[in-house]
């Protein structure tokens, strides 16, 4: 088994990404997260990512993602809990991530999708989300 520790040492939100699956677990300042695989092999279990943007830098949140090269993996806390996708994530942005499929059909064009965000497609329709 392969242990990674992830600290938040910034003064704002850390969001880690476990990918390939997509998964956000977010760390308030001074949090540690241990991912955790069931890899036992030779080659790197992880490979990690930081990136931010301009509308994250600006929220005061930073992204960090930890790949898994190889196997399953899970997400805890020091006291060895397990965290689901989405721990801790703020309540604004659960529903901002919620309302952007009905954004990019265009139902609530009174809402536009930030710049840089995703974009409108003719062809998108509720079928294919």
């Amino acid at each position: 088994m392969a242990i990674m520790d992830v600290h938040n040492d910034s003064d704002g939100l850390l969001v880690l990404w476990l990918e390939p699956w997509g998964e956000d677990r977010w760390l308030k300042p001074c949090e540690t997260f241990h991912v955790r695989s069931d890899y036992d092999g030779v080659d790197a279990p992880f490979t990690v990512d930081h990136f931010e943007d301009d509308d994250d830098r600006a929220a005061g949140i930073a992204n960090i993602a930890v790949w898994v090269n190889e196997g399953n993996a899970e997400v805890t806390d020091g006291t060895g809990t397990r965290l689901e996708c989405g721990h801790q994530r703020p309540e604004d942005v659960t529903r901002k991530w919620n309302a952007l499929p009905q954004q990019m059909l265009g139902e609530t064009a009174s809402n536009p999708i930030p710049e840089g965000g995703p974009k409108r497609s003719s062809t998108l329709t509720e079928d294919t989300l």
